[in-house]
Protein backbone atom coordinates (compact mmCIF):
# COMPACT_ATOMS: atom_id res chain seq x y z
CA UNK A 1 0.00 0.00 0.00
CA UNK A 2 1.47 3.35 -0.94
CA UNK A 3 2.80 5.81 1.88
CA UNK A 4 0.66 8.83 2.46
CA UNK A 5 1.46 11.57 1.43
CA UNK A 6 2.07 15.42 2.88
CA UNK A 7 1.79 18.63 0.09
CA UNK A 8 5.11 20.81 0.48
CA UNK A 9 5.56 23.95 -1.09
CA UNK A 10 8.49 23.65 -3.82
CA UNK A 11 9.78 27.34 -1.85
CA UNK A 12 10.07 25.80 1.80
CA UNK A 13 11.21 22.32 0.14
CA UNK A 14 14.23 24.51 -1.40
CA UNK A 15 14.30 26.08 1.49
CA UNK A 16 15.09 23.01 3.52
CA UNK A 17 17.18 20.98 1.06
CA UNK A 18 19.68 24.35 0.60
CA UNK A 19 20.06 24.81 4.68
CA UNK A 20 20.98 21.39 4.51
CA UNK A 21 23.67 21.31 2.52
CA UNK A 22 25.19 24.19 3.82
CA UNK A 23 24.97 22.68 7.68
CA UNK A 24 26.62 19.78 5.70
CA UNK A 25 29.24 21.54 4.48
CA UNK A 26 29.08 22.95 1.18
CA UNK A 27 28.76 26.89 0.14
CA UNK A 28 25.38 28.56 -0.10
CA UNK A 29 25.58 29.34 -3.99
CA UNK A 30 26.36 25.12 -4.17
CA UNK A 31 23.39 24.40 -1.97
CA UNK A 32 21.29 26.28 -3.38
CA UNK A 33 22.34 24.72 -7.22
CA UNK A 34 21.85 21.81 -5.67
CA UNK A 35 18.41 22.76 -3.78
CA UNK A 36 17.06 24.09 -8.17
CA UNK A 37 18.15 20.79 -9.61
CA UNK A 38 16.75 18.13 -7.06
CA UNK A 39 13.25 19.89 -6.72
CA UNK A 40 13.22 20.52 -10.38
CA UNK A 41 12.93 16.67 -10.54
CA UNK A 42 10.31 16.62 -7.89
CA UNK A 43 8.27 19.23 -9.91
CA UNK A 44 8.35 17.62 -12.93
CA UNK A 45 7.45 14.64 -11.28
CA UNK A 46 10.93 12.56 -11.65
CA UNK A 47 10.85 11.77 -7.91
CA UNK A 48 13.25 9.05 -7.66
CA UNK A 49 15.55 11.78 -8.76
CA UNK A 50 14.48 14.11 -6.60
CA UNK A 51 14.77 15.30 -2.63
CA UNK A 52 14.76 11.37 -2.08
CA UNK A 53 18.85 11.11 -2.96
CA UNK A 54 19.40 13.43 -0.02
CA UNK A 55 20.64 10.60 2.40
CA UNK A 56 22.71 9.36 -0.53
CA UNK A 57 24.23 12.94 -1.00
CA UNK A 58 24.62 13.21 2.69
CA UNK A 59 26.23 9.30 2.72
CA UNK A 60 28.90 10.35 0.26
CA UNK A 61 30.13 13.46 1.94
CA UNK A 62 30.49 11.18 5.22
CA UNK A 63 32.27 8.49 3.59
CA UNK A 64 34.79 10.82 1.56
CA UNK A 65 33.59 10.00 -1.52
CA UNK A 66 31.69 13.21 -2.41
CA UNK A 67 33.45 16.87 -1.85
CA UNK A 68 31.57 19.51 0.16
CA UNK A 69 34.22 22.38 -0.73
CA UNK A 70 35.22 21.19 -3.91
CA UNK A 71 38.60 22.99 -6.09
CA UNK A 72 36.66 22.68 -9.76
CA UNK A 73 39.27 23.58 -12.15
CA UNK A 74 37.66 24.34 -15.67
CA UNK A 75 40.48 23.65 -18.67
CA UNK A 76 39.14 25.18 -22.02
CA UNK A 77 41.60 23.15 -24.24
CA UNK A 78 39.85 24.57 -27.56
CA UNK A 79 37.81 27.15 -28.48
CA UNK A 80 34.04 24.46 -28.69
CA UNK A 81 36.06 21.97 -26.01
CA UNK A 82 36.32 21.94 -22.39
CA UNK A 83 37.35 19.59 -19.36
CA UNK A 84 35.83 20.34 -16.24
CA UNK A 85 37.99 18.38 -13.27
CA UNK A 86 35.04 18.28 -10.88
CA UNK A 87 37.19 17.47 -7.40
CA UNK A 88 33.97 14.70 -6.48
CA UNK A 89 31.79 17.83 -6.46
CA UNK A 90 27.84 16.74 -6.32
CA UNK A 91 26.84 16.23 -9.64
CA UNK A 92 24.25 19.57 -9.85
CA UNK A 93 27.12 22.06 -9.22
CA UNK A 94 29.39 20.32 -11.84
CA UNK A 95 27.20 19.49 -14.49
CA UNK A 96 25.29 22.83 -13.81
CA UNK A 97 28.84 24.46 -14.51
CA UNK A 98 29.19 22.63 -17.23
CA UNK A 99 26.44 22.98 -19.66
CA UNK A 100 26.70 27.01 -18.89
CA UNK A 101 30.13 27.32 -19.71
CA UNK A 102 29.61 25.20 -22.83
CA UNK A 103 26.67 27.75 -23.97
CA UNK A 104 29.02 30.29 -23.42
CA UNK A 105 31.49 28.48 -25.92
CA UNK A 106 28.81 27.90 -27.95
CA UNK A 107 27.77 31.56 -28.80
CA UNK A 108 31.44 32.18 -30.77
CA UNK A 109 32.14 28.43 -31.84
CA UNK A 110 28.39 27.46 -32.82
CA UNK A 111 28.84 24.16 -30.78
CA UNK A 112 30.47 23.36 -27.60
CA UNK A 113 31.20 20.38 -25.40
CA UNK A 114 31.93 20.41 -22.08
CA UNK A 115 33.04 17.07 -20.67
CA UNK A 116 32.97 16.62 -16.48
CA UNK A 117 35.48 14.45 -15.04
CA UNK A 118 34.78 12.91 -11.36
CA UNK A 119 32.04 13.93 -10.29
CA UNK A 120 29.15 12.06 -7.91
CA UNK A 121 25.31 11.21 -8.71
CA UNK A 122 24.42 13.62 -11.64
CA UNK A 123 20.76 14.52 -10.68
CA UNK A 124 18.20 14.33 -13.46
CA UNK A 125 20.27 15.07 -16.56
CA UNK A 126 17.34 16.71 -18.10
CA UNK A 127 17.70 19.99 -15.35
CA UNK A 128 20.92 20.75 -17.44
CA UNK A 129 19.61 20.78 -21.03
CA UNK A 130 16.12 22.12 -20.54
CA UNK A 131 19.33 25.18 -19.40
CA UNK A 132 20.39 25.06 -22.82
CA UNK A 133 17.04 25.32 -24.01
CA UNK A 134 16.03 28.27 -22.30
CA UNK A 135 18.84 30.23 -23.64
CA UNK A 136 17.66 29.06 -27.12
CA UNK A 137 19.59 26.62 -28.22
CA UNK A 138 19.99 22.24 -28.59
CA UNK A 139 21.12 20.96 -25.15
CA UNK A 140 22.65 17.23 -25.23
CA UNK A 141 23.93 14.98 -22.05
CA UNK A 142 24.98 11.63 -21.71
CA UNK A 143 26.34 10.45 -17.84
CA UNK A 144 28.58 6.97 -16.80
CA UNK A 145 28.94 5.69 -13.61
CA UNK A 146 29.83 3.03 -11.82
CA UNK A 147 28.39 -0.43 -13.23
CA UNK A 148 24.81 -0.82 -11.99
CA UNK A 149 23.48 -2.61 -15.08
CA UNK A 150 23.65 -6.10 -16.67
CA UNK A 151 25.48 -6.02 -19.80
CA UNK A 152 23.41 -8.31 -22.11
CA UNK A 153 24.41 -11.77 -22.08
CA UNK A 154 25.63 -11.46 -18.52
CA UNK A 155 24.10 -11.91 -15.08
CA UNK A 156 25.92 -9.28 -12.89
CA UNK A 157 26.37 -5.30 -12.99
CA UNK A 158 28.71 -5.03 -16.16
CA UNK A 159 27.78 -0.93 -17.06
CA UNK A 160 25.81 1.58 -15.65
CA UNK A 161 22.24 3.04 -15.84
CA UNK A 162 23.89 5.61 -18.49
CA UNK A 163 21.75 8.68 -18.77
CA UNK A 164 20.68 10.61 -22.30
CA UNK A 165 18.56 13.71 -21.89
CA UNK A 166 18.19 16.11 -25.32
CA UNK A 167 16.47 19.65 -25.42
CA UNK A 168 14.96 21.73 -28.16
CA UNK A 169 13.48 25.04 -27.87
CA UNK A 170 9.71 25.65 -29.60
CA UNK A 171 7.71 27.91 -30.26
CA UNK A 172 3.77 27.63 -29.09
CA UNK A 173 4.77 24.57 -27.25
CA UNK A 174 7.10 23.56 -24.29
CA UNK A 175 10.47 22.40 -24.89
CA UNK A 176 10.79 18.95 -25.85
CA UNK A 177 12.56 17.49 -23.59
CA UNK A 178 14.15 13.59 -23.63
CA UNK A 179 15.72 12.47 -20.35
CA UNK A 180 15.90 8.32 -20.51
CA UNK A 181 18.28 6.03 -18.94
CA UNK A 182 19.65 3.40 -20.60
CA UNK A 183 18.17 0.60 -18.48
CA UNK A 184 14.35 -0.36 -18.36
CA UNK A 185 13.70 1.21 -15.28
CA UNK A 186 16.42 2.96 -13.11
CA UNK A 187 17.59 2.29 -9.74
CA UNK A 188 15.97 4.52 -7.85
CA UNK A 189 12.50 3.79 -9.45
CA UNK A 190 13.12 0.18 -8.32
CA UNK A 191 13.29 2.17 -4.63
CA UNK A 192 9.78 3.76 -5.27
CA UNK A 193 8.72 0.07 -6.54
CA UNK A 194 9.77 -1.05 -3.07
CA UNK A 195 8.98 1.36 -0.49
CA UNK A 196 5.05 1.26 -2.26
CA UNK A 197 5.07 -2.82 -2.47
CA UNK A 198 4.60 -2.16 -6.29
CA UNK A 199 5.69 -4.94 -8.65
CA UNK A 200 7.73 -4.35 -11.23
CA UNK A 201 7.31 -5.02 -14.92
CA UNK A 202 8.51 -8.06 -16.56
CA UNK A 203 11.96 -7.84 -18.17
CA UNK A 204 13.11 -4.98 -15.33
CA UNK A 205 15.45 -6.51 -13.27
CA UNK A 206 17.57 -9.54 -11.90
CA UNK A 207 18.97 -10.41 -8.41
CA UNK A 208 22.24 -11.07 -7.04
CA UNK A 209 22.31 -14.17 -8.19
CA UNK A 210 21.41 -13.23 -11.68
CA UNK A 211 17.22 -14.78 -11.81
CA UNK A 212 14.81 -12.43 -13.41
CA UNK A 213 12.29 -10.80 -11.16
CA UNK A 214 9.09 -8.99 -10.17
CA UNK A 215 9.64 -8.38 -6.71
CA UNK A 216 11.26 -5.18 -5.94
CA UNK A 217 12.64 -6.51 -2.75
CA UNK A 218 15.02 -8.53 -4.55
CA UNK A 219 15.74 -6.54 -7.29
CA UNK A 220 19.15 -5.69 -7.40
CA UNK A 221 20.69 -5.05 -11.05
CA UNK A 222 18.47 -3.82 -13.51
CA UNK A 223 18.42 -5.10 -17.01
CA UNK A 224 19.04 -2.54 -20.48
CA UNK A 225 16.34 -0.91 -22.14
CA UNK A 226 16.37 -3.17 -25.20
CA UNK A 227 18.55 -5.62 -24.27
CA UNK A 228 21.69 -5.35 -26.51
CA UNK A 229 20.71 -1.33 -27.53
CA UNK A 230 20.65 -0.18 -24.13
CA UNK A 231 23.51 -2.36 -23.43
CA UNK A 232 25.60 -0.82 -26.04
CA UNK A 233 24.28 2.83 -25.54
CA UNK A 234 25.90 2.99 -21.66
CA UNK A 235 29.07 1.59 -23.11
CA UNK A 236 29.89 4.04 -25.50
CA UNK A 237 28.99 7.08 -22.89
CA UNK A 238 31.36 5.51 -20.87
CA UNK A 239 33.91 5.40 -23.84
CA UNK A 240 32.90 9.15 -24.75
CA UNK A 241 32.52 10.81 -21.05
CA UNK A 242 35.57 8.59 -19.27
CA UNK A 243 37.45 8.00 -21.75
CA UNK A 244 37.52 11.44 -23.26
CA UNK A 245 38.28 12.94 -19.80
CA UNK A 246 41.10 9.88 -18.78
CA UNK A 247 39.18 8.37 -15.96
CA UNK A 248 37.69 5.01 -17.17
CA UNK A 249 35.21 3.63 -14.55
CA UNK A 250 33.61 0.28 -16.35
CA UNK A 251 37.67 -1.67 -16.67
CA UNK A 252 38.80 -0.44 -13.04
CA UNK A 253 35.52 -1.56 -11.85
CA UNK A 254 35.84 -5.21 -13.04
CA UNK A 255 39.68 -5.43 -11.63
CA UNK A 256 38.29 -5.98 -8.51
CA UNK A 257 40.48 -3.10 -6.93
CA UNK A 258 38.69 -1.22 -4.07
CA UNK A 259 39.22 2.16 -5.59
CA UNK A 260 37.70 0.79 -8.86
CA UNK A 261 34.45 -0.17 -6.83
CA UNK A 262 34.21 4.23 -5.53
CA UNK A 263 31.10 5.61 -6.53
CA UNK A 264 32.22 7.97 -9.14
CA UNK A 265 30.41 9.78 -12.74
CA UNK A 266 31.75 11.40 -15.63
CA UNK A 267 29.45 13.20 -18.28
CA UNK A 268 29.14 15.19 -21.57
CA UNK A 269 27.46 18.32 -22.03
CA UNK A 270 26.52 20.00 -24.85
CA UNK A 271 25.18 23.12 -26.50
CA UNK A 272 24.22 23.96 -30.37
CA UNK A 273 23.59 27.50 -30.89
CA UNK A 274 20.65 26.90 -33.45
CA UNK A 275 21.41 30.52 -34.60
CA UNK A 276 24.52 28.86 -36.33
CA UNK A 277 22.38 26.88 -38.94
CA UNK A 278 18.88 29.12 -39.33
CA UNK A 279 17.39 31.95 -37.29
CA UNK A 280 15.96 30.35 -34.18
CA UNK A 281 12.76 31.30 -34.86
CA UNK A 282 12.29 29.25 -38.01
CA UNK A 283 13.71 26.46 -36.01
CA UNK A 284 11.08 26.81 -33.05
CA UNK A 285 8.15 27.34 -35.95
CA UNK A 286 9.95 23.79 -37.51
CA UNK A 287 9.75 22.36 -33.93
CA UNK A 288 6.08 23.74 -33.88
CA UNK A 289 5.26 22.07 -37.00
CA UNK A 290 6.76 18.77 -36.08
CA UNK A 291 5.18 18.32 -32.75
CA UNK A 292 1.68 19.24 -34.25
CA UNK A 293 2.42 16.54 -36.89
CA UNK A 294 3.01 13.75 -33.83
CA UNK A 295 -0.33 14.86 -32.40
CA UNK A 296 -2.39 14.76 -35.22
CA UNK A 297 -1.43 10.89 -35.93
CA UNK A 298 -4.45 8.33 -35.46
CA UNK A 299 -4.72 7.37 -31.40
CA UNK A 300 -4.85 3.55 -30.89
CA UNK A 301 -7.03 4.57 -27.96
CA UNK A 302 -9.39 7.28 -28.78
CA UNK A 303 -9.27 8.25 -24.87
CA UNK A 304 -5.59 8.76 -24.65
CA UNK A 305 -3.18 11.97 -25.61
CA UNK A 306 -0.47 10.98 -27.96
CA UNK A 307 2.74 13.09 -25.87
CA UNK A 308 5.51 14.19 -26.49
CA UNK A 309 9.01 13.85 -25.12
CA UNK A 310 9.00 16.14 -21.90
CA UNK A 311 5.14 16.66 -22.04
CA UNK A 312 4.05 15.21 -19.25
CA UNK A 313 6.63 16.64 -16.98
CA UNK A 314 5.86 20.23 -17.91
CA UNK A 315 2.43 19.73 -17.01
CA UNK A 316 3.30 18.10 -13.81
CA UNK A 317 5.39 21.13 -13.22
CA UNK A 318 2.99 23.65 -13.27
CA UNK A 319 0.23 21.69 -11.41
CA UNK A 320 2.76 21.37 -8.48
CA UNK A 321 4.21 24.82 -8.74
CA UNK A 322 0.62 26.27 -7.63
CA UNK A 323 -0.69 23.16 -5.72
CA UNK A 324 2.67 21.60 -3.98
CA UNK A 325 4.93 18.76 -3.91
CA UNK A 326 3.37 15.39 -2.96
CA UNK A 327 5.96 13.78 -0.43
CA UNK A 328 5.72 10.69 0.82
CA UNK A 329 5.58 11.01 5.25
CA UNK A 330 8.49 8.87 6.03
CA UNK A 331 10.25 10.58 3.53
CA UNK A 332 9.27 14.29 4.84
CA UNK A 333 9.59 12.43 8.17
CA UNK A 334 13.24 11.28 7.81
CA UNK A 335 14.37 14.79 5.85
CA UNK A 336 13.26 16.29 9.06
CA UNK A 337 15.14 14.18 11.39
CA UNK A 338 18.41 15.07 9.23
CA UNK A 339 17.43 18.18 9.34
CA UNK A 340 17.73 18.18 12.91
CA UNK A 341 20.55 16.59 13.65
CA UNK A 342 22.15 19.27 11.76
CA UNK A 343 20.51 22.00 13.16
CA UNK A 344 18.41 23.25 10.74
CA UNK A 345 15.49 24.80 11.24
CA UNK A 346 12.13 23.77 9.62
CA UNK A 347 10.51 25.62 7.77
CA UNK A 348 6.77 26.77 7.49
CA UNK A 349 5.37 24.62 5.08
CA UNK A 350 7.32 21.32 6.05
CA UNK A 351 5.84 19.71 9.08
CA UNK A 352 6.95 16.26 10.15
CA UNK A 353 3.92 14.00 10.83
Amino acid sequence: MPAPRTIVPDKALRTLVSDIFVAAGTSREHADTIADVLVWANLRGVDSHGVSRIPRYLELFDKGEANPRPQIAVDELRSAVAVIDADSAPGPVALSMAMHQAVSMARSSGIAWVAVRGTVHTGAIGYYTECAAQYGMAGLGIVAGVPNMAYTGSTGAGVATSPLSVAVPAGRHPIVLLDMATAVIALGRIAQHRSSGRPLPEGAALTKDGRPTTDPAEAAVPLPMGGAKGAGMSLVFELLTSGLTANPIVSPFHSGSPEGRRHRQNAALLAVDISAFLPVDQFRGIVDETVDAIKRLPANDPSAEILVPGERGTRTFADRLTGGIPLPVPMVNKLCDQAAALGVAIPDGVRPA
